[in-house]
């Protein structure tokens, strides 16, 4: 029910919200200027003969350079900083003015008791509506207020953290005892709008087994926003790393840089910077290690601070990477010689994970020739397929593939593969591998 409908009803008391927030500086329009002698006197009292000249010295206004006291002066910057048009002076808010998603909405609360009467045994609720919930921020329905007299007042400050975008209504309420003892109930709705104070855009790219994030921060409200931390929480099975462009040797060698590491600034209106993060999926010695497949990477936790240092914080929806099947059996390089020469064997050694939760084997570790043209310039020394007779669930073990470079220069090491015999199916693969082989 809106407040309109009780216009109608006689009320003894009545809401007065303000909204708590810190001052901003109130910009001259106009190059005109007042001058604080204005607040005692007018310009006419300039136009007196009986004023003397050192009043006017006084003042800073020279009588024989002027001949007369105008305004003319005051269109005049008498200091450099006057451009600005900030005369120093600070102002209170007037309304709500903008609220952004992820500040904390505090509020000034004022139950005024306009009557001649006292009102007694007064309940008072203060609550947020949005879209989705409604939330009790003061309710004095056990502690009741004993009595607020004519002419006085009962204030409360309330606070919110806003989570949600789009309309908001803060409902004040008051339930009480008018002076002719009827019980009498008044709300009084107060509607604000949450906007969106920073756009974050991310891009995904997976180059082999690096994946990369490039996030994107735009600011969209009129202030600077000076932003403290811009984190990016892995998802379990990931670990990240801020990639950053070399500093300046002096900004490196700074020693309060160690100490004070200072905001990250994105201006206002529009401003935007970027963030580039390298996220892999850590390895395990014991290769006890689970990969569920999932293609959630983590999500962004961003704070940052007004001009005045309004504080403001938002935390991203999960970022999603590419989905990527779960592989049964995961193949990797461990270790390859440096130095490789033409027709001395080498052995390159390989990891073997089994990722579920059964065990698997018999496994087959061999280099294939299928869709291969032409000669091979890297051959198989010795036995070309190592088997595995079984791998527990969740474990891994190391082959070594015993292998021969017949020819000199840049060379491909490609179709190294791991199979079930059983199934005669390829569970991995390994990429190409570049070497170089050096003469005798």
């Amino acid at each position: 029910m809106s407040s309109s409908q009780y216009a109608s009803t006689q009320h003894s008391l009545a809401f007065r919200v303000m909204r708590l927030c810190r001052p901003s500086f109130q910009v001259e329009e106009t190059v005109l200027r007042l001058d604080p002698f204005d607040l005692f006197a007018g310009e006419d009292l300039f136009d007196d003969p009986l004023v003397s000249s050192d009043l006017l010295d006084k003042r800073g206004v020279s009588a024989a350079s002027e001949g007369d006291f105008s305004f003319r002066g005051r269109f005049q910057l008498q200091d450099p900083v006057d451009a600005m048009a900030l005369p120093g002076f600070l102002m209170l808010p007037q309304s709500f003015g903008a609220i952004y998603l992820g500040e904390t909405f505090c509020s000034y609360v004022s139950v005024n008791n306009s009557s001649n009467f006292e009102a007694r045994d007064v309940v008072i609720k203060a609550e947020i509506q949005t879209e989705k919930q409604r939330l009790v921020l003061l309710d004095t329905s056990k502690t009741p207020v004993g009595s607020i007299r004519s002419g006085g007042r009962y204030d409360f400050i309330v606070e919110h953290d806003v989570k949600e975008l789009g309309p908001h209504t803060l409902v004040c309420s008051a339930l009480y005892n008018d002076g002719e003892g009827e019980r009498k109930y008044l709300p009084q709705y107060f509607k604000f709008v949450v906007a969106n104070p920073i756009s974050v855009r991310t891009k995904v790219r997976s180059v082999k087994e690096k994946t990369f994030v490039e996030v994107c921060i735009e600011n969209h409200t009129k202030t600077n926003l000076h932003m403290d931390q811009v984190e990016f929480q892995p998802a379990q099975t990931w670990a990240a790393t801020l990639l950053k462009a070399n500093e300046h040797s002096s900004v490196k060698s700074s020693s309060t840089r160690e100490i004070f590491t200072p905001p990250l600034l994105i201006k206002a209106g529009g401003g935007i910077h970027n963030f580039l993060y390298q996220l892999m999926q850590p390895s395990s010695e014991s290769g006890h290690v689970r990969v569920d497949g999932s293609n959630v990477l983590g999500k962004l936790q961003i704070t940052w601070r007004a001009n005045l240092g309004e504080p403001g914080r938002l935390q991203t929806q999960q970022i999603l990477g590419t989905a990527t099947a779960q592989k049964e059996v995961d193949l990797q390089i461990v270790e390859i010689p440096s130095v490789l020469t033409v027709e001395s064997p080498f052995t390159v050694r390989l990891r073997v994970r089994n990722q579920t939760e059964r065990e698997m084997g018999p496994l087959e570790v061999y280099l294939s020739e299928d869709g291969f043209l032409g000669d091979r310039s890297v051959l198989v020394n010795g036995i070309k397929k190592q088997v595995l007779p079984g791998l527990q669930a969740l474990a891994s073990a190391d082959v070594d593939l015993s292998l021969v470079a017949v020819r000199v220069g840049l060379l491909k090491i490609s179709g190294i593969k791991i199979s079930d015999p059983q199934r005669t199916q390829d569970l991995d693969s390994l990429p190409d591998i570049e070497v170089f082989v050096g003469s005798r």
